[in-house]
């Protein structure tokens, strides 16, 4: 290869040359009859956040020793900020408390949720009065169809069927027959599993 073929001229590329900068225009202290340079930003205080004065070294010291951001706040002001700070200013609403009953409607369903009346006529989430049962697992409810229950068994419901079939199914009470002893088996894993999960 012939390094100084004229080929490489022409895809050689030119060095750019370096933009000039241009020098900040420096600020000026911003302190009355102050000619020194504005080097320090101090905050220009409540309801004008992201502004700042430029402040020698001098006169930041003097204003951040007299700085407060609450001048001018009532007690209850500076309590019901300082509450808010610690959920960061955000609204938040108690757990399970719906806003003023005025927004209501009859129902109890708030139109602003539900503008189409979807949870009245039983499209969407319950309405304010449907009774709500436990919620099984699949393994508890494969349990509770073992022995014979639905998701709405409570725990003497459970316990009174298991008697029953253990009275049923038990060896002393067929005579001695054995022939239902796998199910049986099957009777008394799932009590056991309900138990274990506390449903009983």
């Amino acid at each position: 290869m012939n390094l100084n073929s004229p080929i490489f001229d022409r895809i050689r590329t030119k060095s750019k040359a370096e933009p000039a900068v241009e020098p900040k225009p420096e600020k000026i202290c911003a302190h009355q009859g102050c000619t020194a340079p504005g080097e320090f930003r101090a905050p220009m205080g409540r309801l004008r956040e992201g502004q700042y004065f430029c402040f020698c070294l001098e006169h930041v010291r003097e204003y951040n020793a007299s700085y407060n951001y609450f001048n001018g706040m009532s007690d209850n002001d500076v309590a019901r900020y300082q509450k808010e700070a610690m959920i960061g200013h955000r609204p938040t609403w108690s757990m399970g408390v719906r806003r003023a009953a005025g927004g209501f409607r009859e129902d109890g369903i708030d139109p602003e949720v539900d503008p189409l009346g979807m949870r009245r006529a039983g499209m969407g989430a319950r309405g304010a009065g449907a009774q709500r049962g436990p919620r099984y697992g699949v393994a508890a409810m494969k349990a509770l169809s073992t022995l014979g229950l639905d998701d709405t068994a409570d725990a003497e419901k459970i316990k009174n069927r298991y008697k029953e079939w253990v009275k049923r199914l038990h060896p002393d009470a067929n005579g001695g027959d054995r022939s239902m002893e796998d199910k049986l088996r099957e009777i008394i894993q799932a009590y056991n599993y309900l138990r274990t999960a506390k449903l009983v």
